[in-house]
């Protein structure tokens, strides 16, 4: 998506008569949905620099414009891209990032990270070249257009406020391999950023060249699961941006730190759904362990670790060798201090006090610090879907501080999921009343979200979107019995809904995610947490109403085999506001995790009517989505 599109001309007219911030802002609010008070004034000064830039007869008039064009399958948007043809007519695209940094410091030890003035403080950040890099491969990644018409791209950085000195902390050589990708230019370089544009647009191409960019076919986002192989053999198959580099950076230094010192560290990475925890935590390990320390990778929750396992069994790796690197969160009880250098724990926020059916051991966030010299948490507060659901920030700070270990917080924001509509995200927690969000009203994304009015359609959608890849299923909240005589039965069906009926995922729950017969059986939380898929189906059962007024919850209507909620009913006795309280947490982060799984689309059936027609009139009022899809 493209916020604002012209030409040379025409932009530079647009900047001559003072009207290219309104320009923008309009077509911001149209596309975006919300208000873009933050970028105004950043617009309002880098428009005018870009004019000069381009006031040179040699750059086309009729070459395309595009600002705040949005990156496939991600929530990033690039600030200024031209586009047309090169001396030899081949079509190029100059990719432009644009900063308005006055001042910037070297960071070492760290690959591609400066420190800068962000807000109103001094903070770590990706390095400008690193950044337009990093996005221009990005669309070579996604665009198959890019790929398929040969299209080059050709990024650089313009810090217009920002006076290059000899030996400038920004050109010095640990930077080289990105400027030397995408150069640098800043306020004394005008000529030599025009010298760069006309290498590449010699031609005008009248905007097309965007449009068939923006209107190309997108490549599937890669799932972590299909790519673990690749990545364990060293390969890059993700390219990091902005906070997630930050993030990893920073790992990998305090992981370096730890091994030399002895002393503990623990490092934690808040981020929701689709944000890149999973992707940013199994780099670290892959690069921890090339750096000969001991180092292993921890979740909950074992479909995610049984997928690893079965992607990762009959290659180069042993099975002996994976079960030591994949491990459960229970399996620290009996571990020395320091037996690793480090341990990388997913989805920290399932953490549990106690570990297993017979509560074995004393606490999980303690056995995991104990057996590691530096810890790393990924965390989503909002994940958080059983009674027993232990692993919050505020334990992880206070088992650091009896451990005198350092701790350092930071936050993943960029979304990678769901299309990249980090508004779908924010959407959605707005809607089920999670928290208040900017998107109560709406937001862009070309996502496929719907409302569906039956569960047997649902399931005839699910079943032909995985026709493709078979990376499609169907989930739904633990409102139905597993009925024990079934779980080898395809015959016995759990879930009966009108004319609907299916089963629960068999003895198969634990690699259900990519077994090909799976889209005959129904998901729940427990075998889709921490996973991927295409296209979800999600049935959402009668634990969730709408009152007319709000969402509530009812545990009651919870299954009895259900273990999520397992002791809910005795606290209700003793404390009842809790329990609820308790309970509408787990239901709500239940649905919002469910409903994130899908990378390009979430379709949903209400078994509350009232549920149903609350989610369409929350659709009906979004502006950019045409009802007559739904």
């Amino acid at each position: 998506m493209i916020v604002y599109e012209a030409t040379k001309g025409e932009f530079c007219d647009s900047v001559l008569v003072g009207s290219i911030t309104d320009e923008i802002e309009h077509m911001y609010l149209a596309k975006i949905g919300k208000s873009p008070e933050s970028q105004i004034r950043s617009w309002r000064n880098s428009m005018v620099y870009m004019r000069n830039v381009l006031e040179d007869s040699e750059i086309p008039d009729d070459c395309g414009v595009a600002i705040e064009f949005t990156i496939p399958t991600t929530s990033k948007r690039i600030d200024f891209i031209l586009t047309g043809l090169n001396q030899s007519k081949d079509d190029s695209v100059v990719i432009i990032e644009l900063k308005q940094w006055d001042w910037a410091e070297k960071v070492e030890g760290k690959d591609g990270i400066v420190k800068t003035i962000l807000g109103r403080g001094v903070h770590e950040t990706t390095h400008p070249s690193y950044q337009a890099w990093s996005y221009a491969s990005l669309i070579r990644n996604f665009n198959e257009t890019v790929e398929e018409e040969e299209i080059g791209l050709y990024p650089c950085a313009f810090l217009h406020n920002y006076d290059f000195q000899d030996d400038d902390p920004l050109t010095d050589e640990i930077y080289k391999p990105y400027y030397d990708e995408a150069p640098l230019y800043g306020q004394k370089d005008i000529l030599k950023l025009r010298e760069f544009i006309k290498r590449y647009i010699r031609y005008g191409d009248d905007g097309s060249l965007l449009y068939r960019i923006d209107n190309g076919r997108i490549r599937p986002s890669k799932r972590l699961q299909d790519t673990l192989y690749s990545m364990l053999q060293g390969n890059d198959e993700f390219v990091m941006i902005d906070e997630q580099k930050v993030a990893y950076e920073l790992a990998i230094e305090m992981a370096r730190e730890s091994y030399i010192d002895d002393k503990k560290r623990v490092l934690i990475v808040e981020g929701g759904p689709g944000t890149g925890k999973s992707v940013v935590a199994i780099n670290l390990l892959v690069d921890i362990m090339q750096d000969d320390m001991n180092s292993c990778y921890v979740t909950k929750n074992t479909a995610p670790r049984e997928v690893f396992y079965k992607k990762l069994k009959g290659g180069e790796f042993k099975v002996g060798w994976i079960k030591n690197i994949f491990k459960g969160s229970g399996t620290f009880i009996e571990s020395n201090e320091n037996d690793y250098d480090a341990i990388i724990v997913d989805e920290a926020h399932r953490l549990t006090e106690k570990t297993g059916f017979f509560k074995k051991g004393d606490n999980q966030i303690k056995e995991i610090m104990n057996a590691g010299k530096f810890t790393v948490f990924f965390i989503d507060k909002f994940q958080r879907v059983s009674i027993e659901d232990y692993g919050s920030i505020s334990e992880i700070k206070r088992w650091a501080s009896e451990f005198g270990a350092e701790v350092k917080q930071i936050r993943l924001a960029s979304q990678f999921r769901c299309n990249g509509s980090d508004g779908y995200l924010s959407w959605i927690s707005d809607v089920l009343e999670l928290e208040e969000t900017a998107n109560y009203d709406g937001f862009n994304f070309d996502y496929d979200f719907r409302v569906v009015d039956s569960a047997s359609k649902l399931r005839d959608l699910i079943f032909e979107k995985n026709k493709e890849n078979n990376k499609s299923r169907l989930i739904a909240g633990y409102c139905w019995n597993w009925i024990s005589e079934g779980k080898e039965d395809s015959d016995v069906h759990d879930i009966v809904i009108d004319d609907f009926s299916m089963s629960w995922n068999l003895g198969n729950s634990k690699t259900w995610a990519i077994d090909d017969d799976s889209i005959n059986e129904v998901g729940c939380i427990h075998t889709s947490q921490g996973l991927e898929f295409d296209y979800v189906g999600v049935i959402i059962g009668e634990d969730m109403r709408f009152d007319g007024e709000h969402i509530v919850t009812d545990f009651n209507r919870r299954a009895r085999t259900d273990r999520s909620m397992f002791g809910i009913k005795k606290l209700y006795q003793s404390d009842s506001k809790k329990a609820l309280d308790l309970a509408d947490e787990i239901i709500k982060n239940t649905y919002r995790t469910l409903m994130t799984r899908g990378m390009k689309g979430c379709y949903i059936y209400c078994e509350d009517m009232a549920l149903q027609a609350y989610f369409i009139d929350k659709l009906d009022k979004i502006k950019v989505h045409d009802k007559d899809d739904l």
